[in-house]
């Protein structure tokens, strides 16, 4: 399947200071030096009033199909040849552009990334790039757009498919979406639980059946010309009649729209159709779904759908759930029948990440090659949490006794914590926390990173989105029910070996006596 996003972007899709590096590298002999970057974030969305346990990986197929074709151009560096600075003087050399044009591609370049799909944490490397320095430095901002969008957009979704008791999800954000990025908001959405979006583009590219109803304005024009509710409802039953899902609200919800739905669906039956449901978009979406299954259980439709839409989210509904609990059976009401029957249609809220728009991915130099050996390099910052975790590494998860994650633990390339009669975990800037587990106590360990890319060859075709949703699915089952919570979740641990904090704590010592 061709999962084309749009119109594919130039290599020029990346920021100037990248350039301006490249040319530095050359100019100075550095830009066919190795290099590893790793890609990581370095917290969970936080969205105000709640804040996420975890992430889900996603966005890599973007990339790799991006990278498969991206070099320079001669209209490429035509365009660069023509940057000047202040002073007038072009920025880039005659020498430096043809060499872009010589050897500007991604062929050099290897990759190894925990697979779309996985739970991930922060400070975990999500990619690993290695490759010509010029090259390795220039894939930074696409990558962590592509990347950081689509984790960021797959994480509420599987948010809102956790505490939707895994109801069917609609991903309804075309509309909404910030321009071009609609596409791949709704691949994150698959990915990260939506059982389908009404995007029909998005629907080809990714082989699923787009999903929609019928707006407003339907019942509007047939009431403008002297119609009424009822006879749109039927013309749409007429043209649609095994897949009628009729919009309730333009009018009077329960007063017009369900008892109009119902008189349709009653015809539906009697020429031997079955009615798919109803949809709610506006007011106590709550209280409507309880009044409205209590009208349709007695008109003899108790397996119809009820399609809830308007600015959901994970949050609002958790509450809309937790109020059917407690208001559903004083109307007679089954609340558990009506929670099953519910079927939420998600749109702003989520394509755009209400509350936190913007994952903190970042993309930072961790180790170069020298006389075939890799020399960690270290970044200090003045806020611990932002100094860098160094060197060529590998990525485990660790599980407990009851075979849940328990651990991601950062180790040294050539360590092998399987092998280990216990492991000491070290909190990556904090020596005060560590603890130890023995074998005894670990039901598995699980090495996380994957090569993708060897010199530039995809070494096996991306997966399917039904075989990366497969992947979030036996993740999430393996999170602990706190990390999953929705309100103040409990903590993942991310940890480092001994041998890799001894490491990093040597870089940090050797760096400050140098500046001294």
């Amino acid at each position: 399947m061709n999962e084309t996003l749009q119109k594919k972007h130039s290599i020029l899709y990346t920021d100037m200071y990248q350039l301006t590096m490249a040319q530095l590298y050359f100019r100075v002999g550095l830009h066919e030096r190795q290099a590893q970057f790793d890609h990581f974030f370095r917290s969970y969305p936080d969205y105000g009033n709640h804040k996420a346990g975890y992430c889900i990986n996603a966005g890599l197929g973007s990339l790799l199909e991006w990278m498969q074709d991206a070099h320079f151009t001669s209209e490429d560096v035509e365009y660069l040849r023509g940057r000047k600075g202040r002073t007038g003087e072009r920025l880039f050399s005659e020498d430096f552009l043809r060499w872009l044009v010589e050897h500007g591609d991604f062929s050099g370049i290897s990759l190894h990334a925990i697979p779309e799909g996985r739970v991930v944490h922060p400070n975990v490397p999500l990619t690993v790039v290695m490759g010509p320095l010029i090259m390795a430095q220039i894939l930074e901002t696409p990558l962590l757009n592509m990347l950081n969008y689509q984790t960021l957009i797959a994480t509420k979704a599987a948010r809102m498919r956790e505490i939707g008791r895994s109801q069917l999800l609609l991903e309804f954000g075309l509309r909404r979406a910030q321009d071009g990025s609609a596409n791949a908001g709704a691949r994150a959405a698959l990915i990260g639980g939506a059982n389908y979006t009404s995007n029909v583009e998005a629907s080809r590219l990714f082989g699923y059946e787009p999903k929609g109803t019928h707006a407003h304005s339907m019942v509007q024009v047939f009431m403008a010309l002297g119609g009424s509710e009822l006879d749109a409802f039927r013309a749409y039953a007429d043209i649609y009649p095994d897949e009628t899902l009729l919009l309730v609200d333009t009018i009077d919800t329960l007063e017009s729209g369900v008892p109009n739905a119902i008189k349709v669906f009653e015809e539906l039956r009697r020429k031997g159709h079955k009615p798919v449901g109803v949809r709610l978009d506006s007011g106590d979406l709550a209280y409507l779904s309880i009044q409205a299954a209590r009208m349709l259980n007695e008109a003899g439709f108790p397996e119809t759908s009820i399609v809830l839409s308007n600015q959901l989210d994970e949050l609002v509904i958790w509450q809309i759930i937790t109020q059917i609990q407690d208001e559903a059976p004083r109307y007679g009401v089954n609340p558990d029948q009506l929670i099953n029957r519910l079927v939420y249609g998600v749109g702003t809220r989520l394509i755009t990440s209400a509350g936190d728009a913007a994952l903190d991915g970042v993309y930072k130099l961790v180790a170069v090659c020298a006389d075939n050996e890799w020399i960690p390099a270290i970044k200090i910052s003045e806020t611990p949490a932002k100094t860098l975790n160094p060197g060529h590494k590998r990525v485990w998860r660790v599980y407990d006794k009851r075979s849940k994650a328990t651990a991601d633990l950062l180790s040294l390339m050539e360590e092998d914590p399987r092998q280990e009669s216990s492991i000491l975990f070290h909190h990556p800037t904090d020596h005060t926390k560590y603890r130890m587990l023995d074998a005894g106590e670990i039901s598995e360990i699980e090495e996380l990173l994957v090569p993708i890319l060897e010199e530039g060859r995809l070494l096996h075709p991306s997966p399917a989105i039904d075989q990366i949703r497969q992947l979030r699915k036996i993740d999430m089952e393996r999170l602990d029910p706190g990390v999953k919570r929705l309100m103040y979740p409990h903590h993942y641990h991310v940890s480092l070996t001994e041998r890799l904090w001894k490491v990093k704590q040597q870089l940090i010592t050797d760096a400050r006596v140098e500046e001294t």
